[in-house]
């Protein structure tokens, strides 16, 4: 092999890596597995089914009992046996598809053999799988019929659909192939979980540790987090070491290090080094879920002894796997690893040994995520920034109007009037949220007309009500609750939402304030003609964009600054997107099979358009946010401290980021979105729905776009006079200002008075007892 194309870089190491003593035992059975699977093969010749086989020497060099003794390092010898099989079989069928279908470009043969697979992994114990006919079928058939004696029903049904995606997703991969495409690198770390296997590793990890995630909380968001973050950490591990054999020997365009240095236009070195500060990210984000959000989850379900027994030991063997398979990375023959630093707990140890030099290693390890927290919590809010003027931002697509402005807006001030949304709440000491001549402005039934261009009048009123509505609740959470940091409040506020949007005709309660009045009413008017399956569904959308609310208030209390990956994908829960887009999906349940909409390309092409969208608000509200609020929410920030660059770089790598997921859109619409049709059969009606769909999502980008640069909402002089200091009567001193915010008595208003020091070790405050932790969140417009 070549000499390695960059140095590996530093790696954040918080954890111990430690080696099961049964690896003796499994390096035995993995090769007498393998070899009766005929995976392996003397010489690697063709077996009985003319596949592809590994020779003695490739298999035994890439060492993957090794592998699960560092990943899983407290499992039996049982336990150790069937995931090592687990894991050879996963290996192989990577290094299978690569021969039979990535260097073939047989792109047709790779769907058809992938669909195949799932009838190997039943979920009903009464179905018969059909005749194995090569290694992958042979291995899926005995390794299903082992590990359903062990695992529940309901792991059996998360374990299958993790095996899927990592089968059928592999499409992507060679798509992208056969494109030459280098995917971006939003698309790619979400497509990267599915195909690269990391949440698949991590049922492995309930099946080997014992420790099955109780099914009420298994697709909470912080189980969700925690598993993505370990794939994260997993993947973006693999991509660091693997690079120099994908790039160089395989052809493989699907590698993260690959990706930085594609969209930033740099050099591999550079490159791998901003993987790495991902992947330190990453790891701080499941310390960080792990540390604060899953206590409050497991107080929340009222789980028992023994279930928050098993949610330690999953977190705990998370853990032993991102050490144990670092470990193994750095030992492999499979990979590019001279020069890395070994942990202690390898056969050779690099540099001084003695007194102290232990502690010097630990320091060594733990590093990259100290400068990460650093990054991360040394923000200063309510830094002056100014106007930050905007590059040309790529639009395809033109803008239309409905008909019906005029009518939507008389109607949307009577509507916002009725509900409240100008009176005075608790929580704000002499006014309300808005008054009318801000809700005027912001003009949210111009929006509405450009975004639902064909809507009829009513439909019209409805949508603009809604984004008046969830507009009116993002600003309404940190102006009631941020300033009094009162987290505790917050989240009653928010569970009280779910009896305003009632299943099955159950009476409500009365609401108490503007957000619950808006709620009834709206429920009452979109979700009252839904069957009752597609009236959960957006019940659930509604929640998950209310609860991103406490998210961005939790953030707000630990003064830190989102990780890039969680920020964009809540991000697009705090913007309402999900939340629209769901309504589009359930008004065509009838004709529009569910599953197409819970597909690979119909998701990434609303992902795409959910963030064009996101992002542009981030643009335009970046001084609104960080200089008047405060706020930590904001990708252009993100990126300021991910990367170090001033807000300006940092500007153009968020349009970058839009102009590309513009550009991924318009490629799922021309060479995608057709293989979907045929894919699944559709007849004309579902093509026209799901054409149509599209179209909206099209007037959605390029409407919110225009709104955004016609509404007063974000301009400079809204800004600062909606935040003037107040006029002082006769005989006063004149209040001083800060930062273009001003208030009487000093200038600071109640959330700069308390927002308390920054830095490292300010943290700690989110120690403080329940309902003291100072809390804000930002408007999602």
């Amino acid at each position: 092999m070549a000499s390695q194309p960059f140095e590996l870089p530093e790696f954040y190491l918080p954890w111990p890596a430690r080696l099961n003593s049964h690896l003796g035992s499994a390096r035995e059975h993995s090769t007498a597995w393998a070899r009766r699977m005929e995976m392996v093969t003397p010489g690697g010749a063709v077996g009985s089914s003319g596949a592809f086989a590994w020779d003695e020497a490739t298999f035994d060099s890439a060492d993957y009992p090794l592998l699960c003794a560092y990943t899983h390092p407290d499992a039996t010898a049982a336990d150790l046996d069937l995931v090592t099989d687990w894991y050879v079989w996963v290996f192989y069928f990577d290094d299978h598809f690569l021969e039979h279908y990535k260097h073939t470009g047989d792109l047709a043969g790779a769907r058809r053999y992938l669909a195949g697979l799932s009838a190997f992994m039943p979920t009903d114990p009464t179905a018969r799988s059909p005749e194995p006919a090569n290694p992958v079928e042979w291995g899926l058939v005995d390794l299903w019929n082992r590990t359903t004696s062990i695992m529940s029903a309901d792991w059996l049904v998360r374990f299958a659909e993790a095996t899927r995606n990592l089968l059928e997703d592999c499409v992507w991969e060679l798509t992208n192939i056969n494109q030459g495409r280098v995917p971006n690198p939003v698309d790619y770390v979400e497509m990267r979980r599915k195909v690269g296997g990391a949440p698949w590793s991590a049922g492995l990890v309930e099946l080997a540790a014992r420790a099955e995630i109780p099914a009420t909380i298994a697709a909470s968001r912080p189980m969700r987090v925690l598993t993505d973050t370990f794939s994260d950490g997993v993947h973006l591990r693999n991509d660091l070491f693997s690079y120099q054999r994908e790039t160089q020997e395989e052809g493989e365009l699907n590698n993260g290090v690959l990706v930085m240095e594609t969209f930033f236009g740099t050099g591999p070195q550079r490159a791998a080094e901003l993987t790495n500060d991902l992947l330190t990210s990453r790891l701080e984000q499941f310390d960080n879920t792990a540390l604060t959000e899953v206590p409050e989850l497991c107080d929340e379900r009222a789980l028992g002894p023994d279930e928050r027994a098993r949610v330690l030991a999953y977190v705990k063997g998370l853990q032993d796997w991102q050490a144990g398979g670092h470990e193994w990375h750095t030992q492999s023959g499979r990979y590019m690893n001279e020069g890395v630093t070994t942990t202690p707990t390898s056969t050779v140890l690099t540099g001084p040994t003695g007194l102290g030099t232990s502690a010097a290693r630990a320091f060594t390890r733990l590093r990259p995520g100290a400068r990460r927290r650093a990054q991360q919590q040394s923000h200063t809010p309510f830094q002056p920034v100014g106007h930050l003027t905007l590059p040309e931002l790529y639009m395809p697509y033109p803008v239309r109007m409905s008909p019906y402005l005029d009518s939507a807006r008389e109607h949307g001030v009577d509507w916002a009037r009725r509900m409240g949304m100008f009176d005075s709440v608790p929580g704000v000491e002499s006014h309300g949220v808005w008054d009318e001549r801000r809700f005027v402005g912001f003009d949210f039934a111009h929006c509405a007309a450009m975004i639902h261009a064909d809507a009829g009048s009513e439909q019209l009123d409805l949508s603009a009500d809604w984004l008046a509505w969830g507009t009116y609740g993002d600003d309404y959470f940190p102006v009631v609750f941020g300033a009094s940091r009162n987290l505790a409040a917050a989240k009653a506020c928010n569970d009280r939402l779910s009896a305003f949007m009632p299943l099955n005709g159950e009476s409500v309660p009365e609401p108490t304030n503007p957000i619950e009045r808006g709620l009834a009413d709206l429920w009452r008017r979109t979700a009252g003609p839904m069957p009752t399956a597609a009236r959960r569904q957006f019940r659930t959308a509604v929640e998950d964009m209310t609860a991103s609310w406490l998210w961005e208030l939790a953030n707000q209390a630990q003064h830190r600054v989102p990780d890039p990956v969680d920020y964009l994908e809540m991000r697009r829960k705090t913007f309402g997107s999900d939340m629209t887009m769901s309504l589009s999906r359930l008004a065509h349940l009838d004709v529009v099979p569910a599953e197409v909409y819970r597909s690979t390309v119909v998701r990434e092409m609303e992902t795409a358009a959910q963030d064009y969208a996101c992002l542009t608000n981030d643009l335009f509200s970046y001084q609104k946010e960080i200089e008047f609020e405060g706020e930590v929410h904001n990708l252009v920030l993100v990126v300021e401290r991910f990367l170090d660059v001033d807000r300006w770089q940092a500007r153009d790598v968020v349009a970058e980021v839009m102009n590309a997921r513009m550009r991924q859109f318009q490629q799922i619409l021309t060479d995608q979105l057709p293989r979907v049709f045929e894919e699944f059969g559709l007849d004309e009606s579902a093509r026209r729905v799901l054409i149509g769909h599209a179209e909206g999502l099209k007037d959605w980008m390029s409407g919110i776009l225009e709104w955004h640069r016609r509404c007063v909402r974000y301009t400079e002089a809204e800004l600062r006079r909606r935040h003037a200091p107040p006029v002082a009567s006769v005989g006063t001193s004149q209040p001083r200002t800060v930062s273009g915010t001003s208030r009487p008595g000093g200038g600071l208003t109640p959330r700069q008075r308390l927002a308390g020091p920054t830095g490292l070790g300010t943290a700690a405050r989110i120690a403080a007892p329940k309902g003291t932790t100072g809390l804000r969140s930002p408007e999602a417009g």
